[in-house]
């Protein structure tokens, strides 16, 4: 049966018989009587093809979805079995969002590798709330995100903190400035990131309790983007200590001392609500865990 969902799941994704039969090392022929097979087993047509195209179903797409479930516990179960006998190994899906996935988890990434070079891990960088959807909907063996978010389905372990600075380019106006005002904050063209992500809520967080409402708000969808942006003078920013300090080293931005700042906020590891571990999720967990700094 994981043969059958294996290659339907590949045709699907390709769009084609031919591709998926280069890429499962079948012939064609075969590719076809697969699909068929599961065709018949289920009682209905899974795939709409022609000379031109090949697009799912309705019942193909009910059967994609669980097919890419099922192919992933099949992968975890053997896993989990292999590792009770062997050291930890397989793959492990991780997803961060933007801070922690840009600027502190390549670290972790390279400390794993080192010590479980069998352990292969795939990552995915997405804003905090995609990356908990991923992780629900078990596409993820783990999440690290940041700020407060909460799911149902889903673990939340906070394991280490980070602290939020305003900053500005070095050459700013408000850089010279020694004692700065809400109003000097409020008029300012404010560069932020999209809803959704961590640093969009911790920012709004930080408006609220310095009773801050910027009529000017630029919106990006990266942490680089932002920096970049801020460093060509267009605009203020709030962003993690660890996605600016190399900017601080070089004295390209400049952070703003102002009372209340900076705030600090948590980074979670986000998890299956009673879902089993396998080893290697487990010991890259432990090694979050123990990292007395994050980098």
């Amino acid at each position: 049966m994981d043969q059958q969902l294996l290659i339907f799941v590949t045709v699907a994704e390709r769009q084609n018989f031919s591709r998926a039969a280069e890429e499962l090392h079948m012939t064609q022929p075969s590719v076809s009587q697969y699909v068929q097979a599961l065709e018949r087993s289920l009682g209905t047509r899974l795939l709409d093809r022609n000379n031109k195209y090949v697009r799912l179903t309705k019942a193909g797409e009910i059967v994609y979805h669980h097919a890419k479930e099922i192919l992933h516990l099949s992968a975890r179960m053997r896993n989990m079995v292999d590792e009770l006998i062997n050291v930890p190994s397989g793959e492990l899906s991780i997803g961060a969002s933007y801070t922690f996935g840009e600027y502190v988890l390549p670290h972790a990434i390279a400390r794993l590798r080192e010590t479980y070079p069998l352990i292969k891990p795939s990552i995915i960088i997405h804003n905090t709330t995609e990356i908990v959807e991923l992780v629900v909907k078990r596409e993820l063996d783990v999440g690290i995100v940041e700020g407060d978010y909460r799911h149902e389905k889903a673990v939340f372990e906070p394991f280490g903190d980070d602290q939020m600075y305003l900053i500005v380019s070095a050459n700013h106006r408000l850089a010279q400035k020694p004692n700065l005002s809400a109003g000097d904050l409020q008029g300012e063209t404010w560069i932020v990131r999209e809803k959704g992500s961590g640093t969009r809520e911790a920012t709004e967080k930080m408006f609220a309790s310095l009773s801050l409402s910027p009529a000017h708000i630029m919106e990006f969808g990266s942490n680089q983007i932002i920096k970049e942006s801020v460093e060509a003078g267009l605009g203020i920013s709030f962003l993690s200590y660890y996605a600016i300090r190399k900017e601080l080293l070089l004295g390209t931005l400049h952070l703003l001392p102002y009372p209340g700042i900076p705030i600090t906020r948590t980074f979670s590891l986000v998890t299956q609500a009673n879902a089993l571990q396998t080893k290697a999720l487990a010991v890259f967990l432990d090694l979050l865990r123990s990292m007395d700094r994050l980098t």
